[in-house]
């Protein structure tokens, strides 16, 4: 049996526009998703589910592409129940070369699900992490996002990034423009989530965004606009100038909005942030519901957005200095 987590993100700058070769800036945030791998004795995976911000489940089934858990849930579930883990075990397969090993996978999360904290790099690194040791191979950091990546494209229809993965698995601060990944400095940033309860559904809101870059070219030029606020980003992320940060946050969401990402849930939220004092509030991941990120080193945003109508939950999340984590 063996064990591996890795934390949730939020996106300073950037989300959509990565798809596109812009670069982005996530951070990796201290809430995680842990998976427990055991090595079976047939090819099926049994995938166990503590917490999702789904009720727990579990199911069974063969363990080759063709073979689908006979459930009565809607198709939806199923795919974010299996779908990432069955990918995150085909990796598992390839590399290790064990292509009719099965396994136990047990799922507890405190990431919320498709709320835009990265919940399924999350959990697709932490898997393809704790089943490679399970069969006696660690690997490296950079492989180990790579082939986390390699599963969110195939999931995700080809609309994923390299951010997500390469942020949880590596942990920090990272720069992630098409396949140039790397690691970069941050000051201790006083980020508070304020999450609605919700889920956006990725793969449509990326194809909404592409299909308005396609039609108008001010769209695609609102997506180059998001590139160029990372740019800036980056060097007042050096000096610590959390005022200006803000500031560029506020920017990135009104263009996140002008591209019909944002929501009026995540729109609540942001401005009841910005009313409480913070110095910049946006949403962080796709949209259309889920998470928004502000900065602000008092209580007052918490406090705020825990009496803002729609916001299901406000919390302070520290930086996750370290990525993937390996227990035994």
């Amino acid at each position: 049996m063996t064990r591996s987590s890795a934390p949730g993100k939020v996106y300073l700058f950037g989300e959509h526009a990565v798809v596109y070769g812009e670069p982005a800036v996530p951070c990796a945030i201290e809430r995680r998703a842990h998976v427990e791998v055991e090595r079976r004795d047939d090819d099926k995976l049994r995938v166990h589910s503590e917490d999702l911000t789904l009720d727990g489940f579990t199911v069974e089934y063969g363990g080759r592409s063709d073979s689908r858990p006979d459930v009565d849930v809607s198709e939806s579930l199923l795919a974010a129940a299996t779908g990432y883990v069955d990918g995150a075990i085909d990796q598992v397969r390839e590399v290790t070369g064990e292509r009719s090993v099965g396994f136990d996978v047990t799922i507890e999360s405190e990431i919320p699900l498709g709320g835009g904290l990265g919940s399924s790099a999350a959990v697709t690194v932490a898997a393809i992490d704790a089943a490679t040791r399970e069969l006696g191979v660690t690997l490296e950091t950079d492989e180990l996002a790579e082939r986390a990546f390699r599963t969110e494209y195939e999931v995700q229809g080809g609309q994923a990034s390299r951010a997500d993965t390469f942020c949880v698995a590596t942990g920090g601060a990272v720069r992630v423009e098409g396949e140039d990944c790397r690691s970069i400095e941050a000051p201790d940033l006083p980020l508070v989530i304020g999450f609605d309860g919700g889920a956006g559904e990725t793969g449509s809101l990326v194809a909404g965004v592409g299909a308005l870059r396609e039609r108008y070219d001010f769209a695609a030029d609102t997506v180059e606009a998001i590139g160029d606020i990372v740019r800036t980003g980056e060097s007042v992320l050096e000096t610590g100038d959390l005022e200006e940060l803000g500031q560029l946050m506020d920017v990135n969401h009104g263009l996140l909005s002008a591209l019909g990402v944002s929501s009026r849930s995540l729109d609540a939220m942001v401005w009841a942030a910005r009313d409480a004092g913070a110095y910049g509030a946006k949403l962080t991941g796709a949209g259309g519901g889920g998470c928004i990120v502000a900065l602000d080193p008092t209580e007052a945003t918490e406090t705020a957005l825990k009496f803002t109508p729609g916001c299901e939950e406000a919390f302070r999340a520290e930086l996750a200095d370290e990525g993937v984590k390996r227990l035994e």
